[in-house]
């Protein structure tokens, strides 16, 4: 387009001056219009505190201290939990601790883990080294990686450390076999007993293994953690501590392929994480048992929870009992709420 003739552009000026004048005329007016309206209301007597200024557009993040107690290394679920949690702003992660079989090596894994995803400060605790028949199926992880301690501190002291530094604070996220649990009540019950919560990944109620509510029903069996360390879960359940159990009723959440190739197309450092201790665990379709109780923790409607009694039998069964309730205990939960969540918060860039 062609510029117009300078006299036009003259004419022009000198009618956009006077629109000009006119509309700051107008505003003043305007404005003092509104500033007399106001003077002569009444003042409004306040209906509460004043709140801050970005009360209406920031919602404030309540952080939760935690430390999470995990058997990382065979199951690849565990992994799935640490990547929900160090991808979470309400939690204060003080500590990772690792129980059963060869503790040091699943301590490296969480070093590399940790490491990779930008967050080598979280302190790493091995429990003690127990006998474990199963291989750790990531161990070339831990063996590969460039970020693994020469040693760790001992876990259960760890934990009984922070507890008596946060007292009514902290919540314990178990997600492995219990030995370190039951060798802190060991060490010092009333200490323990000072923990927030205990949310622990373990027991059956009703539904066993394979019985994913549309499949043929499964009855009640031992489940693994607690199977493992039979006392240490007794002690547990005595131990006076608010305990919120995610037993294998509600936590069969199958990984399908569709999720795994979303999750694992996100090129983030945790994602990337993730994928290779997947293809290290070596098998195609991860049930992801472990990360409710970070779920649950930050979204308790993901898994609602029913007070009841539970008694740990000497075969490792979590029976319910008449009497006082020592649990909260979640039996259902909707698989497609929990893969939105725990995808889009992993899966953040």
């Amino acid at each position: 387009m062609d510029s117009p003739p300078c006299h036009a552009r003259s004419r022009e000026t000198t009618k956009l001056r006077a629109l000009w004048g006119h509309i700051a005329t107008s505003t003043v007016l305007l404005c003092a219009q509104v500033s007399w309206a106001q003077a002569a209301m009444p003042a409004a007597e306040p209906s509460g505190p004043s709140p801050s200024p970005l009360s209406s557009q920031v919602e404030k993040v309540i952080i939760n201290k935690v430390i999470i107690d995990t058997d990382i290394g065979d199951d690849v679920d565990d992994a799935f939990a640490l990547a929900l949690a160090v991808k979470s702003p309400e939690l204060q992660i003080l500590g990772i601790t690792t129980a059963f079989g060869d503790t040091e090596t699943r301590a490296k894994i969480v070093d590399r883990f940790l490491g990779e995803v930008g967050q080598p400060e979280i302190p790493v605790l091995a429990g003690k080294p127990t006998v474990a028949k199963s291989p750790l199926t990531q161990r070339r992880y831990a063996e590969r990686g460039h970020f693994a301690k020469a040693s760790h501190g001992d876990a259960a002291d760890f934990l009984l450390e922070q507890i008596r530094r946060y007292p009514g604070e902290i919540t314990l996220i178990a997600i492995g076999p219990l030995m370190n649990v039951g060798a802190a009540i060991d060490k010092d019950a009333a200490t323990f007993r000072q923990l927030k919560r205990v949310i622990l990944m373990g027991g059956c109620i009703q539904r066993g293994y394979g019985d994913l509510g549309y499949t043929a029903p499964v009855g009640a069996m031992a489940e693994w953690n607690i199977l493992n360390d039979v006392p240490s879960a007794q002690k547990l359940f005595g131990a006076g501590v608010p305990v919120f159990v995610m037993p294998l009723d509600s936590t069969q959440l199958k990984m399908d392929e569709v999720k795994r190739a979303f999750l694992f197309s996100q090129g983030t450092p945790v994602t990337d994480a993730l994928t290779l201790l997947y293809h290290e665990w070596g098998q195609e379709t991860p049930t992801l048992f472990d990360p409710m109780t970070i779920a649950y923790l930050l979204k308790p409607e993901l898994c609602p929870v029913k007070p009841m009694r539970i008694r740990v039998d000497e075969k490792g069964f979590t029976r319910v009992e008449a009497g006082a309730a020592n649990a909260q205990v979640c039996l259902d939960s909707n698989s497609e709420d929990f893969f939105r969540f725990y995808l889009k918060r992993v899966g953040a860039q």
